[in-house]
């Protein structure tokens, strides 16, 4: 039912800067939970970054200082902020969207941090 869609990837230098975007469907888009993962090549999927309906959010660790999360309701987005990007956040980055007992996800936006 609903749609998510993430888009803005690219292949950017490391200490680099990259906004990645997920796009969800939905008339009560402010009331769903958005969270972004990351999987590497070889690697399991992570959660790097979540923001709630009440705009908290909360960072991997790994990301902290580096990468916002923030949502705007009305253009029914939220976005990822990613400063100073290292070689390992290489991966495809994936938008999961969470309302009451429904869970979705997008198809990915393939992410590059390479010298």
């Amino acid at each position: 039912q609903v749609q998510v869609v993430e888009s803005g990837g690219g292949l950017v230098q490391p200490g680099g800067s990259l906004r990645v975007s997920c796009s969800a469907s939905g008339r009560i888009f402010s009331a769903y939970t958005v969270a972004w993962y990351r999987q590497a090549p070889g690697n399991q999927r992570e959660r790097v970054a979540t923001i709630t309906d009440a705009f908290r959010t909360n960072y991997a660790d790994s990301v902290k200082g580096r990468f916002t999360i923030s949502r705007d309701n009305r253009k029914r987005t939220v976005y990822l902020q990613m400063n100073d990007l290292k070689p390992e956040d290489t991966g495809v980055f994936y938008c999961n969207v969470k309302f009451r007992e429904w869970e979705y996800w997008g198809q990915g936006t393939q992410v590059t941090v390479s010298s």
